[in-house]
């Protein structure tokens, strides 16, 4: 098996020493997103309520554009990790997640930390298998 790197221009170039994705046979490991913007690289919204569902958005659109280069599409995610620095605004992602995935959705997590890189209220990571949407019962 070969690995393959996944990279797209729809998505943040990697500020650090690693990948947009690496695909290894059907599988695609997706690096957490954060809510960059593709063009500007510069973090969208701000820690108010409005300015976090604009960083939730942005970074569901990232992690979209990623699969989309590997092929796939966040209905092909299989596992997600979310990363909060504010628990409490844990049901803003799960409302904004549904506009985003459908059922069945992928198995998850959610962690609160302390910060997370430029700011960001938010970040996601996944693993995805292409083809499984289509294969889902």
């Amino acid at each position: 098996m070969t690995k393959k790197i996944i990279r797209t221009a729809h998505a943040p170039a990697a500020i650090g020493t690693y990948s947009q994705a690496v695909q290894m046979g059907q599988t695609v490991w997706l690096s957490g997103q954060i809510a960059l913007d593709p063009e500007k690289m510069v973090l969208v919204g701000d820690d108010s309520p409005e300015g976090v569902s604009q960083q939730i958005h942005r970074v569901f659109q990232n992690l979209s554009a990623v699969a989309q280069a590997a092929g796939g599409s966040l209905n092909d995610i299989v596992k997600l990790n979310l990363f909060l620095t504010d628990l409490s605004h844990f049901a803003r992602v799960n409302e904004i997640m549904a506009g985003y995935f459908t059922e069945p959705y992928p198995a998850r997590a959610a962690v609160g930390v302390a910060s997370l890189p430029r700011g960001a209220a938010f970040e996601a990571e996944a693993v995805m298998v292409l083809g499984s949407a289509s294969r889902a019962n």
